[in-house]
């Protein structure tokens, strides 16, 4: 599984790098760490876009974990 900490980021930086990630092919599973809510949406629309799934791990205020799946 890779693992990203996309924390201090500010959009679109976070979602690019999950996109990227995505895209490489060279894992099933992703997990993400931001904190801008943003960040989850639009991770979260790139994955269902390329065909992966997004599952909210945790969230508190703004930080959230989040992992992305293979479908």
């Amino acid at each position: 599984m890779k693992k990203i900490d996309a924390k201090g980021l500010s959009c679109p930086q976070p979602m690019l790098m999950a996109k990227k990630a995505m895209e490489a092919g060279t894992d099933d599973k992703i997990e993400i760490q931001v904190d801008c809510a943003a960040s989850v949406e639009n991770i979260g629309r790139a994955a269902k876009q390329i065909g992966w799934n997004l599952t909210v791990l945790s969230q508190d205020g703004d930080e959230a974990v989040v992992e992305l799946n293979k479908r």
